[in-house]
């Protein structure tokens, strides 16, 4: 089964950066930054940016280094994005929202690393690091000597402009890179599929760490627009939602569960400040549709939700479904789609063959979105990036590890993941599944399904349930889920919890919910 995208051709140099530049030559004094009452135009971030690419230049961190960086949002990260970008080298993302054994860790991973970019306040989060650590304070009477103009480095879309950490199926943090091509690919798309422009004014709310923050950054820099950012390192709903209703932002992309939180504010306090948004894009984590739809069916409620679905080693976006087409009772899960421009969904077996319609298969995705790979891997997961024949020639493509089927409608409807499903008292199951049961029944708010292990380290599961209004009985809980599933899917055990954890990437924390039963909190 495939789902092809639309072929758009694109520019002969399709990089990012060059739209931006392009948009700072038309209107310079246009806002092209908001962040703690500073503003700054795109002919002053383009001049700061150009001077800070020049000194990477001087550095011998051009084309093909990698850069980290590793500042809180403001101002002087987007000049390090840019300034990267403009020299030919790719940005590596050290979230300083991480804990510091996680940043050590992922210090070691990147091959080639050239320098680090920091602040006086997170300098010492990466001062392990073997390379050399710098920040704008320091460098600044340098690089007000340097030009204002853009270096003469030539950029192809072949080459690579981010790499990010994924989780690998070990663990350990894989650093997987994108291409100029495809990035300016997934910009281009929205642009043009959803009508962004100039007054499609942007707020980020994810971590930097997160795959979905880099085009979060950088899609209203590609649109003429203005980026806002918020002075707190930490997702904050409170200030977020006070800046959506204080400026005139039009769009937000964020992870399901923070759409949640922001919902949840505007509920309790009766507002509007979302329902006026143009759109929300967000996803990366199963949908739990009975937590938006009564906001979203709200009379006067004009903001489009795209639910959309993709992976870090294809640049972030794959698909996209209008959360206005979900009909509850007929689609037991939301769907995610159909695919972004010159994108191919396939769903294939074990065998990398294709599944008839309807059926379920492994998701699999080409075109040119497709990454460059994990760098410096070596190991299996390599194997995810792979070709097959199409047409009688090569294809290359990446197999996403998530099953799903393509419906009536043509849509893509992904089911979670292969590997995520576990083998309970003799029978495979997906948490997920439970998960989306949970969230169906009456006085259930929101549910996760965390797998936890017995004293004789047998596997179960355990349900962590969030309760409309008073907590939850165990024992209704689980009568209740009989009705709908088989005995070996309901958990072993239930707790009422007053809010799911997310990570800093604003998804479940499923590794936090474990760990509380592990402990017996």
């Amino acid at each position: 089964m495939i789902l092809q995208g639309e072929r758009v051709p694109l520019p002969p140099v399709p990089v990012v950066h060059g739209q931006f530049e392009a948009h700072a030559r038309a209107t310079p004094d246009a806002v092209a930054v908001f962040h703690a009452g500073r503003r700054l135009t795109y002919a002053e971030l383009d001049a700061r940016a150009n001077r800070f690419a020049h000194f990477l230049a001087g550095r011998g961190a051009g084309r093909g280094a990698k850069v980290g960086i590793c500042l809180d949002y403001s101002p002087d990260m987007l000049v390090a994005i840019l300034g990267t970008l403009k020299a030919g080298a790719a940005y590596v993302p050290f979230d300083p929202a991480y804990p510091p054994a996680r940043l050590r860790l992922l210090l070691e991973q990147v091959p080639g690393l050239a320098l680090i970019v920091a602040s006086p306040s997170t300098a010492g989060l990466v001062a392990g690091a073997s390379v050399e650590v710098t920040g704008f304070e320091e460098l600044a009477g340098l690089l007000e000597d340097l030009p204002a103009t853009g270096p003469a480095v030539e950029v192809t879309g072949d080459d690579v402009c981010y790499a990010v950490f994924t989780s690998g199926s070990t663990g350990t943090p894989k650093l997987t890179a994108v291409r100029h091509r495809g990035w300016f690919n997934l910009m281009n798309w929205l642009r043009l599929e959803y009508g962004l422009h100039r007054g499609s004014h942007h707020l980020v709310v994810s971590a930097f760490g997160f795959d979905l923050s880099q085009r979060a950054l950088m899609t209203p820099l590609f649109c003429g627009a203005t980026q806002y950012l918020m002075a707190s390192r930490n997702f904050d709903p409170m200030l977020a939602y006070r800046m959506l209703g204080e400026h005139d932002i039009r769009t937000v992309h964020c992870a399901s569960s923070t759409l949640y939180l922001l919902v949840d504010w505007e509920t309790a306090r009766g507002g509007d400040t979302l329902t006026r948004l143009d759109h929300v894009l967000f996803g990366g984590e199963p949908l739990k549709p009975e937590r938006l739809l009564h906001w979203a069916r709200r009379e006067g409620n004009t903001c489009t939700l795209l639910h959309q679905y993709g992976v870090a080693e294809c640049t972030d976006v794959a698909t996209s479904f209008d959360l206005a087409g979900y009909r509850p009772g007929v689609h037991e899960v939301a769907p995610v789609g159909r695919p972004a421009h010159n994108t191919t969904v396939h769903l294939l077996d074990e065998e990398l063959r294709g599944v008839a319609a309807g059926e379920q298969g492994e998701i699999c995705i080409s075109g040119t979105g497709v990454g460059a790979g994990y760098l410096g891997g070596t190991g299996p997961e390599q194997a995810k990036f792979t070709t097959i024949e199409a047409g009688g020639a090569p294809l290359a493509l990446y197999r996403t590890g998530d099953r799903g089927y393509v419906n009536e409608d043509g849509d893509l409807v992904v089911l979670g993941r292969i590997d995520s499903q576990v083998k309970v008292r003799g029978m495979r199951i997906d948490p997920a599944d439970v998960e989306r049961a949970l969230g169906r029944l009456p006085g259930v708010r929101e549910a996760a399904v965390a797998v936890t292990y017995t004293g004789s380290g047998e596997a179960e599961l355990s349900a962590f349930v969030v309760p409309a209004g008073a907590d939850l009985a165990e024992d209704d809980l689980r009568a209740r889920l009989l009705e709908d599933l088989p005995r070996t899917m309901v958990p072993a055990r239930f707790r009422n919890i007053p809010r799911i954890p997310l990570s800093p990437h604003g998804k479940v924390d499923r590794a936090a919910l474990a760990d509380a039963i592990a402990r017996g909190i």
